[in-house]
């Protein structure tokens, strides 16, 4: 008797050819590579020897991995450090590291809410929050984008336990969210304001400490802050930020902190490394939105449609998902290697390249990635932004 369980398979990949979807795995080498805009090391310090060597000096004294759960062996003295220096940093009582920046996002939304409870999430929120979403057991409403008031309607008509969640600076238009009117609106309905500042950390505030410092909202009690140490910091990891009652909350009911590893002890000893250098170099976050803002106005110059940076991300169009491949790989081939947001990444189903600025690229360089951008531009990729 034949048993095919999974032909169906074969199907949603003749579909997924079809539409220009097909995603495959590119390993790179250690060697050099292309002029990167494709990433997010916004402020040049993956590769920073005094980063590279704070992550293998906590290797070689902490050991490869965290060995368990941070509740029975994962938690060292470095992690407690790391959570007092990220607090410090971003002008929040207290801290809770975990394994990534998704898994932070899961941890804030599932144990903050549940059953009988509200989350009112921005539509173009990061895939992590709407996941956190989904397992929280409360009811969802996903609002318009960046639309105060819609989230007002929404909160004012629950009326009961609820929480606004928003990324501060969204991956795929590189736009920022309205933090100031959104915390208004949820002082007003005494609900919980939490925020993504993945794409802000490093980037905005004062010295790059993110979003919500910028705002004048960081370490307010009604806030709660997610962050990534995958970008700006160089490493790999995620934190929750918020009042200290928040956090040993989280510390007893996050299922992605209480049943998973804790965060490899290199991964956080790069991320002080990098916070160590950003205290020391301020500068590099005014560095990275230059850039960006370069780009932009390059690449609008020329006629490109594009998304005006409101940090590090610039979102120029692309007239299909077929296209935008194409264009990436042309890019890639020419030297420089970009971003590529198709269906369902990005909400609105226009496929984009996107580009990272990088506080450590040159004049000579930023020259040289617009050139390959324009040289490589499909037809129609100048279609008017929606």
């Amino acid at each position: 008797m034949s048993f095919a369980p999974f032909d169906w398979i074969d199907a949603e990949a003749r579909n997924r050819a079809a539409a220009g979807l097909v995603r495959t795995l590119r390993p790179r080498g250690a060697g050099p590579e292309p002029l990167d805009l494709a990433s997010n090391d916004y402020l040049g310090l993956t590769r920073h020897p005094e980063v590279t060597a704070a992550a293998g000096a906590a290797a070689h004294r902490w050991g490869a991995g965290a060995t368990g759960s941070r509740l029975v062996t994962g938690s060292t003295a470095l992690h407690a450090e790391l959570e007092r220096e990220l607090a410090a940093f971003c002008g929040f009582e207290a801290a809770l590291v975990l394994s990534s920046g998704y898994a932070a996002n899961l941890a804030a939304l599932t144990a903050l809410t549940g059953r009988g409870s509200l989350i009112v999430s921005d539509a173009g929120n990061h895939a992590s929050i709407v996941d956190g979403c989904r397992l929280s057991r409360a009811g969802t409403a996903v609002v318009p984008h960046a639309d105060a008031d819609a989230f007002e309607k929404a909160l004012r008509e629950h009326g009961g336990r609820a929480l606004a969640v928003t990324d501060s600076v969204f991956s795929v238009d590189g736009d920022a969210a309205p933090l100031t009117a959104l915390a208004e609106v949820c002082r007003a309905a005494n609900a919980a304001l939490l925020v993504d500042d993945a794409h802000g950390l490093g980037v905005l505030g004062e010295g790059g400490r993110g979003a919500l410092a910028a705002a004048g909202l960081a370490g307010h009690g009604g806030v709660v802050a997610t962050l990534t140490l995958s970008k700006s910091l160089g490493s790999q990891g995620g934190a929750v930020l918020g009042p200290a009652r928040v956090i040993d909350h989280l510390v007893n009911t996050a299922r992605t902190f209480i049943f998973d590893t804790g965060l490899a002890p290199a991964a956080a000893g790069g991320a002080l490394g990098a916070l160590g250098i950003l205290r020391r170099e301020p500068e590099r976050a005014a560095r990275a939105r230059e850039v960006a803002t370069a780009l932009f106005t390059r690449l609008t110059a020329a006629g490109l449609s594009a998304v005006r940076p409101d940090a590090a991300v610039v979102s120029v169009r692309a007239p299909s998902a077929d296209a935008a491949v194409r264009w990436a790989a042309d890019c890639r081939a020419a030297g420089t290697a970009v971003g590529c947001f198709r269906p369902p990444s990005v909400p609105d189903g226009v496929s984009r390249l996107r580009l990272t600025a990088r506080a450590d690229l040159t004049e000579e360089q930023i020259t040289t990635a617009v050139a390959t951008v324009l040289a490589t531009a499909p037809r129609q990729a100048d279609a008017p932004v929606r």
